[in-house]
Formats: structure tokens, C-alpha cells, sequence
């Protein structure tokens, strides 16, 4: 018999997730940061490490990842603490950034685009244009 082990023999995926800090706003803790490593994967390659954010009462930040992934691929500059976008300060800090990309969601949905075209992936249409296009 396997004992203690038998669940990591039947699992196809295990995932090692941790929390690597704490996002604040002020002295609230609003959310924390997480790195998810992939331990053992049957159905593709494993070994993989993911890190993002986790807000409370809203779940994996969608801003958080377009920030990161622009600034990753160079389509957001970072400088300091401060964020610029095609040359124009969108904010300093990332909590700032992130409810700047919520209040604009034309300028997250070009960013997010652009990360896709530079990853290989099919661009997002703009709400409007999904409900058209279908009929």
C-alpha cells in the first residue's frame, strides 16, 4: 500500500500555492500576492511558477496582470514607482494604477490587446463589437 502518499500518486496536477506578501491600501490589508507553483503536471508540462495578485472580495486582480504583463513585455514603462503608458503617467504605485485601468477600461482593453499580439494570442474585441459581429 502507498500510506501517506497515495494522494500524490493519483493526482494529475499538484499546485503549490503561497502567499509571498500583502498588498496594502493605507494600513488595510486589501489583498495578498501569490506565487503558484505547478509540482506535478500529467496533462502538460510542469514546473512552472505563476505569481499574481489576490484581492479579497474580488479575486485574481485582472489590472494587477495587465500591469505586470505590460511592464514584463515593455508596453508599460516603469520608472521608480511611477507606471507611463505610450509616454503618459498613469499613476504612481500599482494600487493607484490598478483603480486607473477600473475607471478606464478603453485604455485596459488596448494595454491587455497589445500584450496579446506580443504573446501570440487573439486580441479582444471591444464590448460593442462582440454583440455585432455574431449576427
Amino acid at each position: 500500500t502507498t500510506g501517506g502518499n497515495a494522494l500524490k500518486f493519483y493526482a494529475s496536477v499538484r499546485l503549490d500555492i503561497r502567499r509571498i506578501g500583502a498588498i496594502k491600501k493605507g494600513d488595510e490589508v486589501i489583498g495578498s500576492e501569490t506565487r503558484c507553483k505547478v509540482v506535478k503536471n500529467k496533462v502538460s508540462p510542469p514546473f512552472k511558477e505563476a505569481l499574481f495578485d489576490i484581492l479579497y472580495g474580488e479575486g485574481i486582480s485582472r489590472e494587477g496582470e495587465i500591469i505586470d504583463l505590460g511592464v514584463q513585455h515593455k508596453i508599460v514603462e516603469k520608472s521608480g514607482s511611477w507606471y507611463a503608458y505610450n509616454g503618459d503617467k498613469i499613476g504612481q504605485g500599482k494600487d493607484n494604477v490598478r483603480e486607473f485601468l477600473r475607471q478606464n477600461p478603453a485604455l485596459a482593453r488596448e494595454i491587455e490587446n497589445r500584450i496579446r499580439s506580443a504573446v501570440g494570442l487573439k486580441e479582444m474585441q471591444a464590448l460593442g463589437e462582440a454583440a455585432t459581429s455574431g449576427a
